[in-house]
């Protein structure tokens, strides 16, 4: 399948020469670009839309480096899916893993730069969106730090999680693509790294080779050390308050339209999105108090660390998979996720090249405002270790 949505391709020339000349990239239908309507996956929502008056910030910086577009990619539904299936306008490929899914809502974005069609892409990443289909597709991807780089121009799904994030097949474009995009770093934490145990427990559970593997390359990479993320406040609840968090930000920008629309949601899309009349209105404070003690919790523990991690509970998931297989991804997925997510921390994807052909990766998690730091830390890892690999 494409990775493009259906029709007309949207190319737009550079506007300057820059460090991005003569790169092409692509931009997730989540957000705007002039003259084109803002699909966000679905076609009631894009028979709602008129025509974008300007591009996004995030586009006209890179039109403005030296880039030109090639085209809006495929998205999950409104972003609310890590698989990355969208039921009205197709699955786009994984290319190196066909018979698998390619990972969502960045779905189309993470495809196109697989397949060579463009050097990089823009995703949005709210609870793993960037991370998933990176690590699933066998790319570098990066979430920076929550409000790094402006929203303006995006279709809002969970606003106080919501980042825009890209993909590349090398760490130093992932880099170069960030020097365009990000603001200075605040001062930058000691890069210590640091093992998330728990979160190499995770993938254990799912796979227990691969877990040895991603376990013995963070060692390689010097995270000799652990530090424990839900010691004082179990996972079950980090998972909890990031959905509470996540559908109480969906009711408030997408609610009203939903109810007043009733759009054609796909059948594993419609039961999520209903899921946001049924949750517990009552309780939102006392998440968001919760979030915030949890983002207190992380700024203490990264003061002088990097996390380091596997990005996924899984290596991939089979385009046919079951909903029980489905199930316990989704939940252990954005235990991981939420991490970052309610920390509203930078997390960089690293692929690994697997001689049994399956993709890995391990995530760098940094400290707010730690954006480029984190980023020339994966180029030096990317040089000194040859497991590593754009895929």
């Amino acid at each position: 399948m494409s990775a493009f949505v259906p029709g007309d391709a949207t190319r737009v020339a550079p506007l300057a020469r820059g460090p991005l000349e003569r790169l092409r990239f692509a931009v997730k239908d989540l957000i705007d670009v002039a003259g084109v309507r803002t699909g966000g996956g679905n076609p009631d929502w894009l028979a709602a839309q008129t025509p974008a008056r300007e591009h996004a910030s995030c586009v006209w910086a890179l039109l403005r480096a030296g880039a030109a577009l090639e085209g809006k990619t495929i998205t999950d539904e409104l972003a609310y899916s890590l698989e990355g299936a969208n039921h009205h306008y197709g699955t786009p490929l994984n290319p190196r893993w066909p018979h698998a899914l390619p990972g969502g809502s960045s779905s189309g974005s993470a495809s196109a730069v697989a397949a060579g069609t463009v050097d990089f892409a823009l995703g949005t990443d709210t609870g793993g969106s960037v991370r998933v289909p990176a690590s699933f597709c066998g790319l570098y991807g990066m979430r920076p730090t929550h409000g790094a780089i402006a929203l303006d121009g995006l279709v809002p799904f969970a606003p106080s999680l919501d980042t825009v994030g890209w993909f590349a097949r090398s760490a130093d474009l992932l880099a170069t693509v960030g020097d365009v995009l990000l603001p200075a770093d605040s001062a930058s934490s000691s890069l210590t790294l640091r093992r998330v145990d728990e979160a190499f427990a995770c993938r254990a559970r799912h796979e227990v080779d691969d877990a040895a593997r991603l376990e013995a390359l963070a060692r390689s990479f010097g995270a000799h050390d652990s530090v424990p993320i839900f010691d004082r406040i179990p996972a079950i609840d980090w998972l909890a308050c990031y959905q509470a968090v996540q559908a109480a930000d969906i009711d408030a920008a997408l609610g009203a339209w939903i109810r007043a629309a009733k759009p054609r949601f796909g059948p594993s899309i419609a039961p999520r999105f209903a899921h946001i009349d049924e949750y517990d209105r009552e309780r939102t404070p006392h998440w968001r108090a919760l979030r915030e003690t949890l983002a207190t919790q992380l700024d203490a523990r990264l003061q002088d660390s990097v996390l380091v991690m596997p990005t996924t509970p899984c290596a991939l998931l089979a385009k046919d998979a079951d909903a029980d297989t489905l199930a316990r991804f989704y939940d252990d997925a954005l235990t991981l996720n939420a991490i970052a997510s309610l920390g509203g921390l930078p997390q960089i994807t690293l692929p690994f090249a697997d001689e049994r052909d399956r993709p890995l990766a391990l995530s760098l998690i940094g400290a707010r405002g730690t954006d480029r730091a984190l980023l020339r830390l994966a180029q030096t890892l990317s040089l000194s270790h040859g497991e590593i690999a754009s895929i």
